[in-house]
């Protein structure tokens, strides 16, 4: 597979494949940056259809975490791993310590922490091969709560820049409507402050009991998974997995605001232009769903919940910042999110240099 030709390289530091016949492990470690310190991101697991899908989305994910801790402030680089296979069905803890032992031959350019497909369980079965590792049973342990507070955040503050300054002072989330796609662990936690913050709720997942239990929990309203963005809705909050805004459904979006947990919500980075040309604001998905990360860096060395809520909770003031920084200079709020991510990194490497 080409790696330096490949359309989602971006001057990717390090990019590893790990493989172990004994217990099965294929892998892809990919470290975008250490500018701003080790490399953090999440370890995924997901039956790819191949490996070229694999190297695509760790390239991807690993440029976004970079960019994601810069924003939020983070004295951490970017990067992400993937393991290709069926989280219901080829985990061992084998193949987890086996992955560990591949991360640590990085010396600790690179730390994992728990992604979709892996848990806490997980990461500790990694940890018996490598000190490489965070989201530990005992540490910041799950980190799907401090994430949705993240987007809640996040989803609060875009409320506030565009339906607070059309006449109707709505800085309230009570009486909007949500439309949530995806109800693992985040989706649902988000569920639960939307709900409580009196937002009416529209959701859909692939598993009908999660629908079933949204509904019995928060009076939600269930829409088939392929057709939840098109719901009629104040705020579409993609939570699933990515690519979900493309060009077969950005016409049909029902929401004038997109701001949710899943990473890559674009399908191409053009996308972004074809949601503003339509009146739809778009919160960058590295800018709201940053919680987990920052959650990661108050397990350091002891883990403070307090302190890591508290900085969560400034995710509202940078998503109005980076609206606010579009609205005057016209361009989108994706491109003002990576001036300001990339303003950080490059001054982090004049004063390295």
């Amino acid at each position: 597979m080409p790696v330096y030709t490949h359309p989602e390289f971006h001057d990717h530091e390090q990019v590893v494949h790990a493989f172990d016949a004994a217990t099965g492990l294929r892998a892809i470690i990919a470290i975008h940056s250490t500018a701003l310190g080790p490399a953090v991101g999440g370890c995924r697991m997901w039956p790819y259809a191949d490996d070229a899908a694999a190297l695509t989305d760790v390239l991807r994910l690993s440029r976004g975490m970079t960019y994601k801790s810069a924003l939020a402030g983070l004295p951490f680089g970017g990067g992400k791993s993937v393991i290709i296979g069926d989280p219901a069905r080829d985990k061992t803890p084998a193949l987890f310590a086996a992955f560990g032992a591949a991360v640590d031959r990085l010396g600790g350019r690179y730390v994992a922490a728990e992604d979709v497909g892996t848990s806490v369980e997980d990461m500790d079965h990694m940890r018996r091969a490598t000190r490489h590792v965070a989201g530990l049973a005992g540490g910041s342990g799950d980190p799907s709560p401090v994430t949705a507070y993240g987007v809640f955040m996040a989803l609060s503050a875009a409320v506030r820049h565009r339906l607070g300054r059309d006449g109707r002072g709505r800085d309230e989330l009570g009486g909007l409507t949500v439309a949530v796609q995806g109800l693992g662990h985040v989706g649902f936690e988000l569920c639960r402050l939307l709900h409580g913050a009196g937002a009416g709720l529209v959701v859909a997942d692939i598993d009908p009991g999660r629908v079933a239990e949204a509904a019995a929990t928060f009076g939600a309203e269930g829409a088939p998974p392929d057709r939840i963005h098109a719901a009629p809705a104040d705020v579409f909050a993609p939570c699933a997995l990515g690519g979900i805004l493309n060009d077969s459904t950005i016409p049909d979006l029902g929401a004038a605001i997109v701001c949710g947990a899943a990473n890559n919500q674009l399908a191409a980075p053009g996308h972004a232009g074809a949601m503003a040309r339509r009146g739809v604001l778009y919160v960058p998905d590295y800018l709201a769903n940053a919680g987990g990360i920052i959650n990661i860096h108050y397990e350091r060395p002891r883990y403070d919940a307090a302190a890591a809520r508290a900085h969560v909770a400034g995710i509202f003031d940078t998503t109005l910042q980076i609206l606010d920084r579009a609205q005057v200079a016209g361009i989108l709020p994706a491109a003002a999110a990576d001036t300001l991510a990339e303003e950080r990194l490059n001054a982090a490497s004049r004063a390295a240099a």
